[in-house]
Parts: structure tokens; C-alpha cells; sequence
């Protein structure tokens, strides 16, 4: 099996009237543009948003955030082109939304500085229309950042079980590789915290996937099946707005839920008080400050550009990682306290625990999985 590292790895484009400000070397301004939400959306936007503000406020930089005007690639570039136009000269963008952002601008202002989290070689190629990812766009004024999804994923799973939840759910976006990365995760660190215990027959995980990555009305009746017929007691709900559904279910019976890619305890909780067990995050804070420190601070952005790392643990400090647990929202007890999660870290980082990230079919378990493929 292919194991995961932990560690970080190592065209056209429209001729345009505007031009980007001719700029000083060193003298940089960052922006950031949001994708279809907003600063204030608990996720992505608002993650990196105090991410970046924070990191120049402390170093004295200027500051702008730009939201497009409607949720299209069209107006995503116009965003960008804005940003430029003012004189923002580092750019940095949260979400695989802003591929063809990418696709379209970087080779257009090649001194203009793009930093793209979440943005995968797929997702460059495909809004290219190329199979060569270095013909998709400039790989000399871009870093793109992908996470290992099925790290936190584990995390997850590995805490709810030690916790004392023995009925788990795995509601899904749609089922794409990094949904698929989180979930095989998930059931992985179920399975390996029940073999710890010695229960895993008294383990069981539903498997689905919603088929699209927000709730409605069909996705919350199967949300309510799980909780109130089959006793599910805390479901990760892994997709955008898909735990709208699953909190709406959970909130009728006092039922559980895991957040996904940021902390989302405070969206999630105004369904329910103390609804958010966890969240598996992406670290898109520490990589706003190792890439703005990079350029900014420390000279070495030239050890960044071009790279589309795939970003998980490098550190047994847990905050310095790019995949995480929230330390302040996690409901610890005593079947898992927080020393607990750091010393999994630790494991993790030495090599003592691996998690497989291949996500070709479900990982063999010893506990129950009930795989129920798509809702819809």
C-alpha cells in the first residue's frame, strides 16, 4: 500500500488593456479575493483572510481583500485583475475555485507573486484543457498547495472512537479525491482506535456521499434515518454546505458532528450547544505564514514557486502543522485529552502511525463499515 509522508512536499491567457504597477523589489502589498463565499463564512475565506491580515498588520504590509461580484470564473478574474491594478502584487487565493484564475492570470502579470491554496495539479489541468500541468499556467510566479485530506480525516475518526462514540457516520460531499481522502481517513482512525480498545465489534460507521456539497431536504430525511432509526451518534460531514444537513438531523435528537476543513464548531453549534465534537482542518493559516514569510521576510520564495506540495505534518508542535485538530473546540474528555492528540502527532511524525492514501476502494477494517454509496 502506498503510505502517506508526512512532511511537506519538497496557455494561453487573454491579452488584457490594464497593467499590472511596476513595484520596487520588496515593496509588497497582499491581497486576497474570496471564491463563492464571504470573509465571514467559518471556512476557507475567513481563515485565510485573518491569516493574511494578521501577518501584515504585524509586518506592516498593506492589506486588501476583494469578493467578486457573482461566483464565476469571470468574475473571479475580475477580482484578481482589480487587486492588481490597485497595486496588490502578492495575491492569494483560497480554494480550487480560482483554477482558472490561475490558468488565465499568472502567465499575464508575471510579477505578480499567486499563492493558491488547495489548488491541485487536476484542477490546473482541467481548466487548461492540457494534460501537462507546466503548460497550464506560470510556474514562475505561483505556488499551489494541496493537503493530505486522509491525515486529519484519521484524526477524526481516531478521536471520536476514543471518546466513547462507538455508532460513527461519514456523510460526503460528492465522492472526489480529497472527499475520498477524508473519509478512508476517518474510517481508518475509527478502525485503529477500536482495535486499541478491543471493540471493533462493537464499531460500526455508515459510509455515504450526498452527491452534490450542500443539505436539502432529501440528504436531511437520511440524516434523520441515521440518527433517530439507526443511533448514529456523531457524523463528519465532509463537503461545503453539506453539514446543514446533518446538524439540522442531529439538532432533533442531541446528536454529534464533525466539522471539515476549518473549525467550524461556530457555524455548526448555532444548530445545536456543544454539536461539534471536532473539525479536521486544513492548516491554511501556517501556510499563509510560511509562504508570505517566504517572500516577505526570508528571501526564499524561489524555494516555494513553481511547487504543488502536498502539505501534512512536519512538526510535533500540532500548530505548526498543515493538517490539524482545533485545539480550543475539541470536546476532549477523558477517553482522549488533549495530550492524547499531540502524542498521535508525535507517532505520527516519527512514523509509528501511518495512514494509507491510496482511494481506490474502502480500507479493510476490523469494525463495521456500511457502505450506502450516494444519497442522491
Amino acid at each position: 500500500m502506498k503510505k502517506t509522508i508526512f512532511a511537506a512536499a519538497a496557455l494561453g491567457a487573454a491579452t488584457l488593456s490594464m497593467a499590472a504597477p511596476v513595484m520596487a523589489e520588496g515593496d509588497y502589498k497582499v491581497a486576497m479575493v474570496t471564491d463563492s463565499g464571504d470573509i465571514t463564512d467559518q471556512s476557507f475565506n475567513q481563515t485565510t483572510y485573518e491569516a493574511c491580515k494578521a501577518f501584515c498588520e504585524e509586518n506592516g504590509l498593506d492589506f486588501n481583500y476583494y469578493k467578486p461580484d457573482g461566483d464565476s470564473d469571470e468574475a473571479r478574474i475580475a477580482s484578481c485583475d482589480q487587486a492588481i491594478a490597485d497595486g496588490y502584487n502578492i495575491l492569494v487565493l483560497p480554494g480550487y475555485l480560482f483554477a482558472a484564475s490561475i490558468v488565465e492570470e499568472s502567465p499575464v502579470y508575471p510579477d505578480v507573486k499567486f499563492i493558491a491554496l488547495d489548488m491541485s495539479e487536476a484542477d490546473l489541468t482541467g481548466a487548461a484543457g492540457v494534460d501537462d500541468v507546466t503548460q497550464a499556467y506560470n510556474t514562475e510566479n505561483t505556488y499551489c498547495a494541496i493537503y493530505q485530506e486522509e491525515i486529519p480525516g484519521y484524526m477524526a475518526g481516531y478521536a471520536a472512537v476514543k471518546m466513547g462514540y462507538k455508532h460513527l457516520g461519514f456523510l460526503g460531499g460528492m465522492s472526489v479525491p480529497a472527499v475520498i481522502r477524508y473519509g478512508f481517513g476517518y474510517v481508518q482512525g475509527a478502525n485503529a482506535a477500536a482495535e486499541e480498545l478491543g471493540i471493533t465489534d462493537e464499531v460500526t460507521v455508515e459510509y455515504a456521499y450526498g452527491g452534490q456539497f450542500y443539505g436539502d431536504a432529501d440528504i436531511t430525511a437520511a440524516m434523520d434515518t441515521w440518527y433517530s432509526t439507526n443511533g448514529v451518534e456523531v457524523v463528519f460531514a465532509c463537503g461545503g454546505g453539506i453539514y446543514t444537513s446533518a446538524a439540522e438531523a442531529a439538532a432533533k435528537v442531541d446528536g454529534k458532528v464533525i466539522g471539515v476543513d476549518s473549525d467550524q464548531a461556530p457555524i455548526i453549534d448555532a444548530y445545536g450547544e456543544g454539536m461539534t465534537v471536532t473539525s479536521a482542518m486544513k492548516g491554511l493559516a501556517p501556510t499563509v505564514n510560511t509562504l508570505l514569510s517566504a517572500i516577505v521576510l526570508d528571501d526564499t520564495w524561489s524555494d516555494y514557486v513553481g511547487k504543488i506540495d502536498n502539505l501534512g505534518l512536519v512538526s510535533d508542535n500540532v500548530e505548526e502543522n498543515y493538517v490539524q485538530l482545533p485545539l480550543e473546540s475539541t470536546q476532549w474528555n477523558d477517553g482522549f485529552t488533549e495530550d492524547d492528540y499531540k502524542a498521535l502527532v508525535a507517532d505520527m511524525v516519527a512514523g509509528k502511525v501511518t495512514v494509507d492514501n491510496s482511494i481506490d476502494a474502502m480500507p479493510e477494517t476490523a469494525i463495521t463499515v456500511n457502505d450506502l454509496g450516494n444519497i442522491k
